[in-house]
């Protein structure tokens, strides 16, 4: 604490201000309070002296500026410095209240360092998640190549789209270097982009996106199962909405409704069947559904047609994870 009249001159300090600035009180008490400034400063602050008490109120020194003050050896020091006015029967004066925040920034410091590791860190694992997915997704499309039985290719191609779809989410994550959410909105544009190799030769096939053009982020816990959902539902109905090589379209659409993520996929074919139960299929990407909708927290619908409609809806925050 330090107090200093109308024209600049101390008047009273107390003890931590003695071992701050190295200074016994004899040595400061009626010295201006430049002699505990850098002298870069110490020629501008009468001015900002006199602006002081010609309004005279408690405020913060140097708002947006870092501040130094000078010790008796003259190193400078980073501080925060409050002002607060007081009558006295001498006039007009100013007690500065110095805080040395040496220790606090060297452990900002310390925390931005730690802060920008961490960030670079994530960053490579994400990169190298996204190419060791994509290493083991070309692995089963060579593998594909060299298998006779038409099914068995399908399975295979099965599981390389999905393994491309988690590969996705690395990879958008790397890209915008945002590691806690995802814009699902251009997630889901550019799987859908993967999608089309499920036309399996049928080009009359439309995959139509409908999608919002503000972003909708999803965090990244939910950004895999969905993109899963997604996958199954729309290869599927490459595989069985339209047969005979008829045309089509298959339709995404993702919105909000009652504060959650709305997510529709919808095709124009052929409909499901009258006993259609998604309990009961035998497909592994149907079976898979209802797992990942419970992963996200989520409910999921089949609605009249035309065609197959499927609904998704879940929150945007975080899912809760299950006490153990």
């Amino acid at each position: 604490m330090v107090m200093v009249d109308g024209k600049g001159c101390i008047v009273l300090i107390n003890a931590q201000a003695e071992r701050v600035f190295g200074y016994p009180r004899e040595e400061l008490l009626g010295q201006t309070i430049e002699k505990l400034l850098p002298e870069h400063f110490a020629g501008k602050h009468p001015g900002s002296r006199e602006g002081f008490f010609s309004d005279p109120r408690p405020r913060p020194m140097g708002i947006g500026r870092d501040l130094f003050a000078r010790r008796s050896d003259g190193t400078e020091f980073p501080v925060e410095i409050g002002l607060n006015p007081i009558e006295t029967e001498e006039g007009m004066m100013v007690l500065a209240s110095v805080l040395d925040i040496t220790e606090r920034q060297r452990a900002q410091q310390k925390l931005e360092k730690a802060l920008q590791e961490k960030t670079v860190l994530l960053n490579e694992v994400h990169h190298r998640v996204k190419n060791n997915l994509q290493v083991i997704a070309s692995m089963l499309n060579l593998q594909a190549t060299h298998v006779g039985d038409p099914r068995l290719r399908a399975i295979l191609a099965e599981s390389q789209s999905r393994v491309r779809a988690m590969a996705l989410t690395h990879q958008l994550l790397y890209e915008r270097k945002d590691y806690s959410r995802i814009d699902l909105g251009e997630y889901l544009d550019r799987l859908t982009q993967l999608l089309g190799s499920y036309r399996q030769g049928n080009g009359k096939i439309v995959l139509r996106r409908l999608l919002p053009e503000t972003p909708q982020y999803v965090n990244f816990e939910r950004a895999i199962p969905c993109g899963l959902v997604v996958n199954e539902l729309v290869s599927n109905a490459f595989k069985h909405a339209f047969p005979d090589d008829r045309a089509g379209e298959i339709r995404i659409e993702l919105g909000t409704k009652d504060g959650q993520a709305e997510l529709l996929v919808a095709d124009n074919g052929v409909g499901l069947a009258a006993d259609f139960d998604l309990t009961k299929v035998k497909s592994l990407g149907l079976q898979l559904v209802p797992l990942l909708v419970e992963q996200l927290g989520g409910t999921f619908t089949v609605e009249p047609g035309p065609g197959a409609r499927f609904c998704l809806r879940f929150p945007s925050d975080a899912p809760r994870r299950a006490a153990s």
